[in-house]
């Protein structure tokens, strides 16, 4: 099983890119966070021989554009081993925090792949680029800023998804599905899953063309507070309400919900008790957490993305890897 875990931010990137590799890591990925979620990738190419994903970029406040030149660069400066995973987030964050737009997010996502896609072929062939959509349009592409070719080809397209909608859109119309870290064996194996074939019938392709990759909160060690309290963040918004719901813990979300409303931060992951969080995180031994993570996406995927709430060691990643042999 390929094992890729994150970058947290450019300073010491290369480092730690080093480190990962020598603990046994397939690969490193960034999220959107307090830093950008290029630059630590850019860092980490010039280590080489790893597999480089983001997971994932904020897809709408970018301009497809933007999102195909970081693509294709990574991509070539990997040696084509670079996946541009992209996410929706939720209306607050798109709306407030970067002034976009995010009305029909599925059908928003979905032409944006298209475009990306249409991009990718006018560069790789030199046809005419004659994009035209609802959201996006895309009718000019001089020499001057087109890339001299693709000699890896276009990278693969992942989205991040978990509603059924925006799953089943991603195995149509994506290369692969990035699974939210907030989820289950039985949510993944009941709710997503079933959306994923769905979606990948709709597509004409077969299951072995699309690539889904678990993304797993792993906690190891006693001490779990810092777990409890991500996943209470986490539990805490609508959108993940019905991972909860799967296990008859729907109340939990409102409750925890009401409390992110008072900035009560630390009360929240009081209410994760041993239950929750053994089944939505892989905890304990490096044993217990491999444990997990091959019950969880047995006959599901073979690249697993791995984090946790605080710093996760390059020593527990060794470990972990090593425990799933």
């Amino acid at each position: 099983m390929k094992i890729l875990t994150a970058l947290s931010g450019p300073t010491d990137a290369i480092e730690r890119t080093h480190a990962l590799k020598e603990a046994g890591a397939a690969g490193v990925f960034t999220f959107e966070g307090p830093h950008d979620v290029f630059a630590p990738l850019t860092l980490a190419s010039t280590v080489g021989g790893l597999d480089l994903m983001t997971n994932v970029a904020i897809a709408f406040p970018r301009n497809p554009i933007h999102l195909a030149h970081q693509a294709a660069d990574h991509q070539q400066l990997s040696g084509g081993r670079f996946v541009l995973g992209l996410g929706t987030q939720i209306r607050t964050q798109i709306e407030k925090r970067f002034g976009a737009e995010f009305d029909r997010p599925v059908a928003r996502m979905t032409e944006l792949i298209a475009a990306l896609r249409a991009i990718f072929h006018t560069w790789s062939t030199g046809e005419r680029l004659t994009f035209r959509g609802e959201f996006y349009s895309h009718t000019l592409m001089t020499p001057n800023f087109s890339p001299p070719g693709l000699p890896y080809g276009p990278p693969p397209i992942y989205v991040g998804a978990l509603g059924p909608r925006l799953t089943r859109a991603t195995a149509e119309h994506a290369d692969g599905l990035l699974v939210m870290p907030f989820g289950t064996k039985r949510f993944l194996h009941e709710h997503t899953m079933p959306a994923v074939r769905e979606g990948v019938a709709a597509s004409g392709r077969s299951p072995d063309q699309f690539t889904v990759v678990p993304e797993i909160i792993v906690s190891p060690g006693e001490d779990h507070s810092g777990t409890r309290r991500l996943l209470a963040f986490y539990g805490s918004t609508p959108a993940y309400k019905p991972v909860l719901d799967a296990h008859g813990w729907g109340d939990l979300q409102p409750e925890l919900h009401a409390l992110s409303k008072q900035g009560r931060w630390q009360e929240m992951g009081n209410l994760i008790d041993d239950d929750v969080l053994s089944t939505i995180a892989a905890v304990g031994s490096p044993q217990d957490i491999a444990a997990h993570i091959r019950d969880r996406v047995d006959g599901v995927a073979d690249t697993v993305c791995v984090y946790s709430g605080g710093a996760l060691s390059v020593d527990a990643v060794g470990e972990i890897i090593d425990a799933l042999g």
